[in-house]
């Protein structure tokens, strides 16, 4: 007598695990993309809420073109941190509530807030926070 092997109407461990991940792979191209803006909030309010803070000085201000035609404003600014000195720029064109660039007094002390794993990264100004110290003007 002859047996046959009938296949099963279940699915075995391994194929019920590649389907799982199949539907994950699935799930993970339709999420939608964050836009460069929500990136680059998200980025602000990390550092805001992780990062250390360090004394630096704003040394420019720069509207940049974009080819839109919406100026990019480029606050740029200089740090040191371990004996090594960092020069960065931050676009503040979302922030524009924030900071007025055209009275931004330039080499003057700022506070700079970075990343401590990496010092590259970082802010002078986020939702809630601005390393830009205020002066007294003179009548």
């Amino acid at each position: 007598m002859l047996l046959r092997h009938e296949p099963s109407t279940s699915l075995s461990h391994r194929d019920r695990r590649c389907r799982r991940t199949a539907a994950g792979a699935t799930a993970l191209l339709r999420r939608k993309r964050k836009s460069p803006q929500d990136q680059e909030r998200e980025r602000r309010l990390w550092l805001n809420r992780n990062g250390r803070i360090t004394d630096g000085t704003v040394t420019d201000v720069q509207e940049v073109p974009t080819q839109s035609g919406e100026p990019l404003q480029m606050l740029i600014y200089q740090y040191d941190i371990g004996g090594v000195s960092y020069e960065a720029s931050q676009d503040v064109t979302y922030l524009r509530q924030h900071v007025d660039l055209h009275s931004c007094r330039l080499s003057l002390p700022a506070s700079i807030k970075y990343d401590p794993h990496n010092p590259g990264n970082s802010i002078v100004i986020a939702e809630g926070w601005s390393g830009l110290r205020k002066y007294p003007t003179r009548n």
